[in-house]
């Protein structure tokens, strides 16, 4: 059974919860403004971006993704981004002052990245009889896929955070060190986990959706 079931969550209350994080993003875009913070409006800025894709999707795609996908696309993108605000009147972020939001945040975000990556390659095997991916293979892949992009993620947020250092400016992602970095990754790996685990369940239907674009493609 999906969690989406046993939480006895309706579609149109995912819906309702999916547009209330987007506007949340707004006015975390808008406190960034008035605080005059370059980290809290670019993260915010992307997070509002990376919510439109399931709307982008089917406008030009065709792909439809269900509400508990989308919802889940858009709670990555805005627990992210309310880490880098904090609370009212205080001048470090929920990165700094809660110990493991940084590590909720990566397993949240690496789920959906494991999830495109799924999509992807469960849609090229359906697709074609010349790729062939046994399940074994597929926990693999998810694993070397999101680690590999783990990896990519944290040299940018390495190099950003030097590159402020060096110009004398804030920088725009949290970088706490090494051991941290590891951590990071230990959390993204879970994240690959929990697709591998359940990712049949969950992203079937849109799997179907990217074959079909496949198929049309290439007629």
């Amino acid at each position: 059974m999906r969690v989406r079931d046993r939480l006895r969550i309706s579609p149109a209350t995912q819906q309702l919860l999916s547009r209330a994080l987007s506007l949340a993003l707004i006015g975390l875009l808008a406190v960034g403004i008035e605080r005059g913070n370059v980290g809290i409006i670019v993260n915010s800025g992307v997070a509002i971006l990376v919510t439109q894709l399931p709307a982008l999707l089917e406008r030009d795609y065709g792909i439809t993704l269900d509400p508990a996908l989308t919802l889940w696309i858009t709670s990555a993108a805005f627990f992210h981004a309310l880490g880098t605000v904090g609370l009212p009147g205080s001048e470090e972020n929920f990165y700094v002052t809660i110990w493991w939001w940084d590590h909720f945040t990566h397993a949240l975000s690496s789920s959906v990245v494991a999830a495109v990556g799924y999509t992807t390659v469960r849609a090229l095997d359906e697709h074609t009889d010349e790729i062939s991916i046994p399940s074994r293979f597929m926990f693999v892949f998810l694993l070397l896929f999101v680690m590999a992009f783990g990896v990519l993620w944290e040299v940018i947020e390495f190099s950003i955070t030097l590159a402020a250092s060096a110009t004398g400016n804030d920088t725009i992602l949290t970088q706490f060190g090494l051991s941290d970095t590891m951590l990071d990754l230990v959390f993204d790996a879970i994240g690959a986990i929990i697709v591998a685990i359940w990712g049949t369940a969950h992203l079937t239907g849109v799997v179907g959706h990217v074959e079909t674009l496949l198929d049309r493609q290439s007629q």
